[in-house]
């Protein structure tokens, strides 16, 4: 069994990508470490002054969506003193897409799921199961239920309640990356945000980007699948992604928000391709929840989208 990784990235997705992508442009790529995993973006040669400024819009994302850095804005909005907050247009936008699937989901994905992450530190070298009272505390507070979100206007009707994003903050990410790289006019590049990969056109030699897809049963880097994009959006959800094992028990990140402990999934992972990325973040996480035949419904109420699951 796998031991457990820090960083998400290059769990999911790998991308394929030659130093030379055409007879007079090359590609070039730069990394960083945004959302707790590594950022790789790739763009030509000849644009590459647009990654600074690409780098950038993470460290806003990130001072917007991180809920354990103090002054963000999700952090605020945690830490509230009212039961009203007026969100910023970025926070809005995940926050309505959360909502939504938690009603998709009857609940299945619920952004209020905060208490119950605390109690799990997938992020220790010695990870612990949470004390079962104290889990089943937390579990009380999880009620997505009790917002309202009303244009900027959030409102809780508990004050226990707290917020996570994570599942959904990369798919936002990858795409205002991408906003931010066509208003510059970078039309080709890669997004690579651990299991978000989102294309931006297609490679400056005009071949659709290659997608390597990560093997669930296998080592970090080896692949079960390769798919072709164009303008498109890759994301995959797994098990794998953050877990540790206890007396032969694999505990992972994807928990059940009625009982806080993690969801007994069907399969081991889910890839949605998409056009946008915090679709393509929402419907993954939902569908590995939801099982292959509920999962294989919802993502049919999208236009253009295309899911895979691997036992």
């Amino acid at each position: 069994m796998r031991k457990y990784c820090l960083t998400v990235g290059f769990l999911c997705i790998l991308f394929f990508l030659t130093g030379c992508t055409g007879k007079t442009r090359e590609t070039v790529s730069r990394e960083g470490f945004y959302f707790d995993t590594v950022v790789q973006l790739s763009v030509p040669e000849d644009q590459e002054e647009f990654l600074d400024g690409a780098f950038d819009v993470c460290g806003e994302i990130e001072e917007t969506f991180s809920r354990t850095r103090e002054g963000s804005e999700l952090y605020r909005i945690n830490h509230r003193t009212d039961n009203e907050v007026t969100v910023s247009d970025d926070m809005r936008t995940v926050l309505e897409t959360g909502l939504q699937f938690y009603r998709l989901t009857d609940g299945a994905l619920d952004i209020t799921i905060a208490p119950v992450l605390e109690l799990w530190d997938f992020k220790s070298e010695d990870p612990q199961i949470p004390d079962a009272e104290a889990l089943a505390e937390a579990v009380r507070k999880v009620d997505a239920g009790s917002l309202s979100l009303e244009g900027n206007s959030l409102h809780f009707s508990r004050e226990d309640t707290q917020i996570d994003l994570g599942a959904l903050a990369k798919g936002f990410a990858a795409d205002k990356l991408k906003e931010y790289f066509l208003e510059n006019g970078v039309d080709s590049a890669l997004i690579n945000l651990g299991g978000n990969v989102l294309a931006v056109g297609s490679r400056p030699d005009g071949t659709p980007w290659k997608i390597g897809i990560q093997d669930p049963h296998k080592e970090r880097g080896e692949i079960s699948q390769v798919v072709e994009v164009t303008d498109r959006s890759v994301v995959s959800s797994g098990t794998y992604e953050r877990s540790f094992e206890k007396d032969g028990v694999l505990y992972h990140h994807l928990l059940d928000s009625s009982t806080g402990y993690p969801k007994d999934v069907e399969a081991a992972q889910v890839t949605i391709i998409s056009d946008s990325s915090l679709l393509g973040d929402a419907l993954s996480t939902s569908c590995l929840l939801l099982g292959e035949e509920a999962g294989t419904e919802l993502a049919s109420e999208f236009d253009n989208v295309d899911i895979r699951y691997e036992e």
